[in-house]
């Protein structure tokens, strides 16, 4: 048995939750999970079906982005993912989707406002959408240059990836991540209905106010704070 076989294992389940929580169409998307004592990650291979996916069929692939263990082609977004493995320490688990309310936000260049308490749930702050990259960009590595943008977008805005565990890339569709990779594909899915919620709010008022401070701060130190008194 590979020694990889348990990020093998990780990514086929978390991968084939996608298309059961509606994240995905086709082949439009991927997850990856990390073992970062070995240095690699299990992602998902390029262009394949869910419904062909095995965890055998899985590619391992190191921080820089070389293949170290098997026969498909990793997914196009690998480069990506290797990024931000090799500069966000803590992060075991990322996701790629084109969900449809999260990727039109991005299609959009906006921020999501954070409206509501299901948003505060989870963060204090907007979803960020990183800028469109630039011509010279796009032409050279792109997928790489992806994880950059991802990066600098953070660093400019001062966000603290291990809080804000979502991203929308200008233009093209929303990143997650988290310590696991199930934790990136709850944040996935968090996303995906929060984008939902705020485009149907802006439908209902166009001048929807943006959730104030205090509920904004209720609610997630009810989950997230010292005190925190959420679940079990």
């Amino acid at each position: 048995m590979s020694k990889y076989q348990h990020i093998k294992q990780t990514a086929y389940e978390a991968n084939m939750q996608l298309p059961q929580l509606g994240l995905v169409l086709f082949t439009f998307g991927n997850v990856s999970a990390a073992d970062r004592d070995l240095g690699v990650f299990a992602i998902k291979p390029s262009g394949v079906p869910y419904s062909q996916l095995t965890p055998e069929k899985m590619v391992i692939v190191d921080f820089d982005g070389n293949t170290i263990e098997g026969d498909l082609r990793p997914s196009s977004d690998t480069l990506t993912h290797a990024v931000l493995y090799k500069h966000w320490e803590g992060i075991n688990g990322i996701v790629h989707t084109h969900s449809t309310y999260a990727t039109a936000w991005a299609q959009s260049q906006r921020c999501i406002p954070i409206f509501g308490t299901t948003h505060a749930d989870h963060l204090t702050t907007d979803i960020p959408c990183a800028p469109p990259m630039s011509d010279e960009l796009i032409q050279g590595n792109y997928e790489y240059q992806t994880g950059f943008q991802i990066l600098d977008h953070f660093k400019e805005k001062g966000l603290d990836p291990k809080k804000v565990e979502m991203v929308l890339v200008g233009n093209h569709a929303p990143f997650t991540w988290g310590k696991t990779a199930e934790k990136a594909v709850y944040n996935s899915a968090v996303l995906e209905s929060v984008a939902q919620m705020a485009y149907l709010t802006e439908q209902i008022n166009a001048n929807a106010p943006r959730l104030k401070d205090a509920l904004i701060n209720k609610h997630y130190q009810r989950k997230h704070g010292p005190d925190s008194y959420y679940g079990q």
